[in-house]
């Protein structure tokens, strides 16, 4: 008796390891080839284009092998206003920064954003996506401050897409009933420092938190979508290979 199997199990055998091989990496599979990384900002008011950049903070978000979201690492630093910035003596009241305080270690915000561009760059590639997505609680805020440092620093390859976005606030307001930060945590059985609030550190890493708690409570909600994708021939059978301009510069900065 012969000890090779069949043409047609050899067939499915190798048809099945070709699907293994090409199916793309969890976290591409979950955002269509972004990676959410999760950005607060504290600022010196309400204009990205005039008002002071003053902190800011990115928390990655990492995937385990059940395809379950949890808070990665967390990338924060404390910016010195730019030059003929205006701080608003409103917003330093609710957040307690000194921008001018000697302790304070501050660093240039041309700075701060090659340091994180430089870390969720490096999260990208190593989840085989594409672009980044910014999550934020009020996200359109800390897009539109994000985008006005870039363009005054004239970093060319910013690894966020420029204007989408996933609000927890929003997800918070369907899932929760609770659109306000504090609020949304608490009642999704997270702890919530009131103390702590006001640090684009702490916001950023509870934001993370509700965001991964909310994706992980839709987990059945999309295994079913995921399902109908594949029989409608949407889902990719591959990674998507990162934008060219989204890849390191010669000197490994943004």
């Amino acid at each position: 008796m012969s000890d090779t199997p069949p043409p047609e199990v050899v067939i499915v055998a190798a048809a099945a390891a070709a699907a293994t091989v090409a199916a793309p990496p969890l976290m591409v599979r979950r955002f269509r080839g972004f990676l959410p990384v999760v950005v607060d900002v504290e600022t010196g008011g309400f204009q990205p284009g005039t008002d002071a950049l003053l902190q800011i903070a990115a928390v990655l978000i990492a995937i385990d092998p059940a395809g379950r979201l949890y808070r990665g690492e967390t990338h924060s630093y404390h910016v010195r206003p730019f030059e003929n910035s205006r701080l608003d003596p409103a917003s330093l009241l609710v957040n307690r920064i000194d921008p001018w305080h000697p302790l304070r270690p501050a660093i240039d915000e041309n700075d701060a954003l090659h340091r994180i561009f430089r870390a969720v760059r490096a999260a990208i590639r190593s989840h085989g996506c594409r672009r980044a997505v910014l999550v934020g609680h009020n996200a359109a805020f800390d897009l539109a401050f994000l985008n006005a440092a870039v363009t005054r620093t004239g970093i060319k390859r910013n690894p966020f897409h420029p204007f989408s976005c996933f609000d927890t606030a929003t997800l918070a307001g369907a899932a929760l009933g609770q659109t306000v930060l504090a609020k949304a945590v608490t009642v999704a059985g997270l702890a919530w420092d009131k103390s702590s609030a006001h640090s684009a550190t702490y916001d950023a890493e509870r934001t993370a938190d509700l965001f991964c708690v909310i994706c992980n409570e839709l987990a059945d909600s999309y295994a079913r979508a995921e399902q109908r994708a594949r029989q409608l021939g949407w889902q990719e059978l591959a990674a998507s290979p990162p934008d060219p301009e989204d890849e390191p510069g010669p000197d490994g900065l943004a």
